[in-house]
């Protein structure tokens, strides 16, 4: 039997200042593609700080996990509880359903560069670092840039892929599904009805 991986967030231990910038993001860059309704874990990730590890390689003792990864500003860098750089722990950051909780957006320099993760604001400590793309970095990867909410029977919003008709509590993750696993909208930009 499997068990499933504990839900990890990264939380601001100290103050965060907007405007500072993380990075750059290594590797292949899939923000949302593990984006759902709920808060839950993504992909599992190799995390090589002094406390823990996510995936286990043969020889590797796997310790426990903390469900909240903290992170604080030293001498102008934000580091974690073991004093490893953002290039360590970035990829544990997870994706915003929401601008209400986004406190970070991704941003690239040039079209195709290096991304980096930018504070949007002061972030306060306690607070969950997450983040969602940049409306240019959107436009460049095709993912779509807003999406109107409708209402259902009871009143609450709700976001509607119009290329399969899923239904979507949170507007990040009916512009996740549509750019990364929506089968019939086959690559083609998200469609914007009004009614």
């Amino acid at each position: 039997q499997t068990s499933r991986a504990p839900a990890i967030s990264v939380s601001a231990e100290s103050c965060i200042p907007a405007g500072l910038r993380l990075g750059p993001v290594p590797g292949t860059f899939k923000l949302g593609k593990y984006l759902s309704d709920r808060k839950e874990p993504g992909p599992k990730k190799k995390v090589f700080s002094s406390f823990c590890f996510l995936s286990v390689s043969s020889g590797v003792k796997m310790t426990t996990v903390p469900p909240v990864f903290q992170v604080r500003m030293v001498r102008g860098e934000l580091v974690d509880e073991a004093g490893s750089s953002a290039l360590e722990w970035i990829g544990l950051i997870r994706a915003a359903r929401n601008s209400q909780e986004q406190t970070l957006e991704a941003v690239a320099d040039l079209p195709g560069g290096q991304i980096f993760y930018r504070a949007l604001r002061d972030v306060q400590p306690g607070e969950e670092l997450t983040v969602w793309y940049s409306n240019p970095l959107a436009q460049w990867f095709d993912i779509p840039v807003t999406a109107t909410p409708t209402h259902d029977e009871k009143g609450e919003e709700r976001y509607i892929c119009w290329y399969c008709w899923r239904t979507f509590k949170y507007p990040n993750s009916l512009k996740a599904h549509v750019h990364f696993h929506c089968a019939l909208s086959h690559g083609r930009p998200f469609l914007h009805h009004d009614h």
